[in-house]
This record gives C-alpha cells, sequence and structure tokens, in this order.
C-alpha cells in the first residue's frame, strides 16, 4: 500500500492540542507554588541573598507577643479570687463562714476576759479592804459583843462568822454549865470553816471562764488556720495555678484567725494568774478574821467559866476564914 502524506489541517491541530494541553498544567501548578511561597516568606541573609523562613521561626516570632497580650489583659482584667482589701476587716469580710465564725467567737471570748478582769478586780478590791477592816476590828476587841458593835450594819464574811459564834453560843447557853467548852469551839470553828470557804468560792466565780479561755483559744484558732489554708488549696485547684496572688488570701486569713486566738489566749492566762495570787491572798485575809473570831469565842467561854467559879471560890473562902475563926 502506498504512503500517504498527512494532511496539513490534521498537523496543525495536534499541534494545538499538545499546546493547550501544557497551559492547563502550567495553570494547575501555579496556586500550589504561590502557596509554598506564601508560608516561606523570604528572609534576606547579611550577604543579601534570599533565605526561605520555616513555619517554626515563625511560631517563635509570634510566641511572644502572645504572651505579651496575655499578660496584658490579666493585668487590666481584676482577678475575682483576690479580695480587694487585705486589711483585717477586710480579710474577715471576704473569709469563708468557718474562718468568720471562729473569729467572731474568738474576739467575744476576748471581750470576755476584759470584761471578767474589769468586774472581778472591782469585786476583789473591795472585798479584801472590807476583809482587812473587819480583820483590824476582831483584832482590838474583846469579846464578841464589843466587835458586834463595831462592826453593827456591815456585811461580809466576816461578819457572817461573827454571827453564827453568837448563834451557836446562844444554842448551847443551856449545856455550858453542865458539860466541857470543847464542844461549842469545835461546832463555831466548823462553821467558821464553811463560811470562809463559801465566801473564797464565791470570789473565784469567774475565773474558770479565763480558764477556759486561756486553754482553748488557740486550739479555736489553729482550726481557723487549717481550714483557711484548706481554702487555699482549693483556690489553687480551681485557679489551677500556683502563683501566689492566688494563695496569700487564704493564708492571711488562717493566720489572721491564729493571732486573733493568740490575742484571746495570751491575756486570759495572764488575768487567771493574777486573780488566782490574788484571791488565794483574800483567803489568807478570811482565814485571818476565822482564827480571830476562835479567839473571841475561846475568851467569852473563858470569861463565863470565871463567872461561874467566881462565886464558889468566894464561897469557899468564906467557909475557910469561918472555920479558922471557930478553930481560934
Amino acid at each position: 500500500m502506498p504512503n500517504r502524506a498527512m494532511p496539513k489541517w490534521m498537523m496543525l491541530a495536534a499541534v494545538l492540542l499538545v499546546f493547550s494541553n501544557a497551559g492547563a498544567l502550567r495553570a494547575q501548578e501555579t496556586p500550589a507554588a504561590a502557596k509554598i511561597e506564601t508560608q516561606q516568606p523570604v528572609q534576606v541573609s547579611a550577604e543579601g541573598s534570599a533565605l526561605p523562613t520555616t513555619p517554626a521561626s515563625d511560631a517563635t516570632q509570634a510566641a511572644p507577643a502572645d504572651e505579651d497580650a496575655a499578660n496584658s489583659a490579666q493585668t487590666a482584667a481584676p482577678n475575682p479570687v483576690l479580695p480587694h482589701d487585705l486589711s483585717p476587716l477586710g480579710m474577715f469580710m471576704a473569709a469563708d463562714i468557718v474562718v468568720r465564725g471562729v473569729m467572731s467567737a474568738l474576739a467575744l471570748a476576748s471581750v470576755a476576759t476584759w470584761a471578767i478582769l474589769l468586774a472581778k478586780l472591782f469585786e476583789l478590791t473591795t472585798a479584801k479592804s472590807s476583809a482587812k477592816r473587819a480583820v483590824r476590828a476582831l483584832s482590838d476587841a474583846v469579846v464578841l459583843r464589843d466587835v458586834r458593835e463595831g462592826l453593827a450594819g456591815k456585811k461580809g464574811p466576816a461578819m457572817q462568822m461573827i454571827a453564827a459564834a453568837t448563834d451557836e453560843l446562844a444554842k448551847s447557853d443551856a449545856l455550858l454549865d453542865i458539860v466541857s467548852t470543847q464542844g461549842v469551839k469545835e461546832r463555831v470553828a466548823s462553821q467558821l470553816s464553811r463560811i470562809e470557804a463559801g465566801a473564797g468560792k464565791r470570789i473565784a466565780g469567774g475565773t474558770g471562764i479565763l480558764a477556759t479561755i486561756g486553754s482553748i483559744s488557740p486550739f479555736v484558732g489553729l482550726f481557723g488556720t487549717v481550714w483557711g489554708i484548706m481554702n487555699s488549696f482549693i483556690g489553687i485547684s480551681q485557679a489551677q495555678t500556683t502563683n501566689l496572688a492566688i494563695v496569700a488570701p487564704g493564708i492571711a486569713e488562717a493566720l489572721l484567725a491564729t493571732a486573733i486566738g493568740l490575742v484571746a489566749a495570751i491575756p486570759a492566762v495572764v488575768i487567771y494568774n493574777y486573780f488566782a495570787r490574788s484571791i488565794g491572798g483574800y483567803r489568807l485575809i478570811l482565814a485571818d478574821a476565822s482564827a480571830a473570831v476562835e479567839r473571841l469565842v475561846s475568851r467569852d467561854l473563858d470569861f463565863r467559866q470565871a463567872r461561874r467559879l467566881a462565886p464558889r471560890k468566894a464561897e469557899s473562902h468564906v467557909h475557910s476564914e469561918t472555920g479558922i475563926a471557930r478553930i481560934g
């Protein structure tokens, strides 16, 4: 078969088809290359040549800017966890209800301590002054009748002792001429000891509260401390940060509770020790008054015994003189 030449129009169509396919392929490759060039910006080196940059360098440059923006936002926006006032009153108002209750109880205990100090100081000073005057009067008297007249209208343990001794002598008057006076002295001493013990117990009333406040206030403050520290850890967990500004308020509240506990406990212990010594001195004054009353009772009994024996001695003396005259 003889070879036929390809028509010219067919050759022209084939060339156009090839060029159109090449242009389509070039258009598809151009966006991908542009995307790569956009992701990799060019940096200029020291020699002036262009160097491509990596995404890691872009992230490194963008990180400080983001961190600065976050820090500025935190500084501008107030932290709701922190109280606005860190004074004692502000911390008290911002504290948990349990810590606030502990602080209130300790504050009331401190107020009670100073109130007891003022009340008992006035009571003890007045009682000591009255007891000392009564002891001086008892020491100067000769019989009970004298001291009753000198302390008429007065009140206090000394007058109760004098009244008890006088009453016991009146009740035992019918037996004094028959039995020994030792029983009367024992009964009077028993009544005086009970009056002395009762007066000491009355003057010591209220000091037990001081002892209780001084002993338990540190432990109550410690409870507030533990609760405040627990709230601090809860704040750390909620804020998911260990920043000291988050932990500080709870620790401050805890330390405030401890401080109030010490403020309540230390004066209570000091005041209790002072009253213990002062009450001991008052009881010694009452013991002196009781001993003076016993001496007066013993002296009254001796005078009564002497009056009872005096006529018998006079009568025996007369009989003895009459017998001598008869013999003479």
